[in-house]
């Protein structure tokens, strides 16, 4: 790969280029799905191709292909060159791109053990004894389960002089109960609405360990289905870590991209209330909220070697003691700002250009321990594993329903299980109102795979490391 990455930067004209760099991949995906003890679905995947971006006359153009072979290339390259000097006409300004070093080396994803090297038997297996678990509940009425696996192997070069490769491999897995009663159903995940995924082996899936989880989940739908809504009210809550990774996803990770704040990218999902005047001005949350962008953290799904300029994996401040500090940035925005890259360009796939992406959007653990959290609130609601999810355009006004929540009642929490449980709130005042963070023993990177932007479409994979945290005076339920 590193070969024909070379002969592509060598084919390109001697002249009438600003910059160009090319990004070959070869992916390998592998999925398994179960439901009431029969095997649904099983998929294995090989996609690899070539993508050459280029800069002419201070205007991009891309071009790629499906068919790694010398005689592509120069189709590919002129292709690609046409398409910048056509775009350099109707350019509102010229791009410029940060300064950067040329990278150069390898990165791999520490595995323990190989996914794909573990027989099929043994993972629809696995599958279909939590399955078999969850249904010894008389109430669940659907159990069922899936495991996934990608392997990509990039290699990138530009022609700044720039050669790197990397493998990352992903692992992930989830289970889930639905309960029914007449006309009332619930469901129970675990260990997240639409599992977790992690960058590992397989051993990231025994230590989900799902057959140990099928009859508390499956439980806990069936409890449900009694269970009294979510009361409407104004109170304290404290957030499980899988919802918090949802919650700093969409109202801190989205309206960071810079390139939503300059309106280059706003169709898919709107732009951002985070406009440059408000960067080391907004208070955006209390004194104790600090969040990081850190592609450099072992395990995450936006973690990597370099992004997809060839800008090293690095830890971006974004919100400091409760201060708005940073944004997500390439080259290209970063320039704006007369900054360096903080490295979030990524794309998803050979065949599309690279966009502004969460890498590892991390709450930093405070000092509480979780027992003493929950010791120090006298009456309040815990709110666990994500269920539906909304927020505007500009990522300001959002409502979040968790799939279980549970009464706290004078420091305990207590047996009372709400069904249909949501809270509401606006992003600066909602993250000011948190007086409390656990500290590191209950922080856990999340994975999401499946992070949508762009048109055409292209779906990011991204971490984000969080403890349970205490959030005051929040508006929960839904009042009438």
């Amino acid at each position: 790969m590193k070969s024909f990455a070379k002969r592509v930067i060598e084919s390109l004209p001697a002249r009438g280029l600003d910059y160009a760099d090319v990004r070959i991949t070869d992916t390998q995906a592998e999925s398994i799905a179960v439901r009431n003890g029969i095997v649904e679905s099983v998929s294995s995947a090989r996609d690899a191709g070539f993508g050459l971006r280029v800069m002419a006359r201070g205007a991009w153009g891309f071009a790629s292909s499906a068919r790694l072979e010398a005689s592509e290339i120069p189709r590919v390259v002129k292709s690609a060159v046409e398409i910048a000097r056509a775009s350099a006409l109707t350019r509102p300004e010229a791009v410029r791109l940060a300064p950067q070093k040329p990278a150069r080396g390898s990165y791999r994803t520490a595995v323990k053990k190989d996914p794909f090297a573990v027989p099929l038997e043994r993972k629809i297996s696995l599958l279909l004894e939590a399955d078999r678990l969850m249904r010894k509940n008389r109430k669940i009425k659907v159990a069922g389960g899936a495991l996934w696996f990608t392997r990509e192997r990039k290699t990138f070069a530009s022609t700044e002089g720039a050669l790197t490769a990397q493998e990352i491999t992903e692992s992930g897995g989830e289970i889930s109960a639905l309960a029914v009663d007449g006309r009332e159903v619930q469901t129970r995940s675990y260990p997240n609405m639409s599992g977790d995924t992690r960058q590992a082996g397989y051993e990231f899936i025994e230590w989900l360990d799902f057959p140990g989880n099928a009859e508390r989940a499956a439980g806990e739908a069936a409890l449900l289905l009694k269970a009294p809504p979510c009361p409407a009210g104004e109170t304290t809550i404290i957030i499980a870590s899988n919802q918090l990774a949802l919650q700093v996803h969409e109202s801190i990770g989205h309206p960071i991209e810079l390139d939503r704040v300059f309106g280059t990218e706003a169709a898919y999902a709107g732009t951002s209330f985070l406009t440059l005047d408000k960067l080391h001005q907004l208070r955006y949350g209390s004194d104790i909220v600090n969040v990081y962008a850190d592609a450099t953290v072992p395990g995450g799904l936006g973690t990597f070697g370099w992004d997809d300029e060839g800008v090293p994996a690095q830890r971006v401040p974004i919100i400091d003691r409760g201060r708005f500090a940073g944004y997500l940035t390439s080259r290209e925005t970063a320039s704006k700002l007369g900054e360096a890259s903080g490295g979030a360009m990524r794309a998803d796939g050979w065949n599309r250009i690279p966009l502004i992406r969460m890498t590892n959007i991390n709450l930093e653990p405070g000092s509480w321990s979780y027992p003493d959290l929950i010791a120090d609130t006298d009456d309040g609601i815990l709110f666990d594993t994500t269920k539906t999810w909304s927020i505007d355009d500009k990522r300001l006004n959002f409502q979040f329903a968790t799939e279980i929540a549970w009464r706290i009642r004078n420091g305990k929490v207590t047996s009372q299980a709400y069904k249909n449980a949501t809270y509401t709130g606006m992003t600066p005042r909602f993250w000011n109102s948190c007086d409390a963070v656990c500290n590191m023993k209950s922080w856990r990177l999340w994975g999401i795979p499946n992070c949508g932007k762009g048109q055409p479409g292209q779906s990011a994979h991204v971490g984000h490391g969080v403890s349970p945290a205490r959030f005051r005076r929040v508006q929960v339920g839904v009042s009438s």
